[in-house]
């Protein structure tokens, strides 16, 4: 199995969807320091808010298989800058979460996405569990 790095701005659902994707409760957890779980290396938000610690997220995505750029659906903007996936030498996916939520926009977080310059898009929610199995059979997936 595959191992994803999930980025993202703090409270956007990363944790959550590591819980769904392991099949536990979710319960919300502040992430504060990069966390090996599994198949999932969740990262704390503020390495994607703030620009200094761009090189700790370098440094974590060597433990990953893919990068997850990981975008609430209900945001209105995006802390992803244009073609952020470049500094990253590895497959980069966007993860829209939180799709089940009134004030999800799902078109625009798509664009962020895109921008960013994320690949597949996959629409997630953890708590409904949508999107989930979608998740798992990427990671499961040998391209070999």
């Amino acid at each position: 199995m595959k191992k994803i790095m999930f980025i993202g701005k703090s409270g956007c659902g990363k944790t959550s969807l590591s819980q769904a994707l392991h099949g536990q409760d979710i319960t919300y957890l502040k992430t504060q320091a990069v966390k090996y779980a599994g198949m999932v290396v969740d990262t704390p938000g503020e390495f994607a808010e703030n620009r200094r610690f761009y090189s700790a997220l370098m440094v974590s995505a060597a433990k990953a298989d893919i990068i997850g750029f990981v975008q609430d659906a209900t945001a209105r903007v995006s802390i992803f800058p244009p073609k952020f996936a470049s500094m990253f030498k590895k497959e980069v996916i966007g993860i829209i979460s939180k799709t089940d939520l009134d004030g999800s926009d799902i078109p625009r977080s798509e664009r962020f996405l895109k921008l960013a310059g994320a690949g597949t898009i996959l629409e997630t929610s953890a708590l409904e569990r949508t999107g989930v199995a979608r998740v798992l059979e990427l990671l499961e997936n040998d391209p070999g």
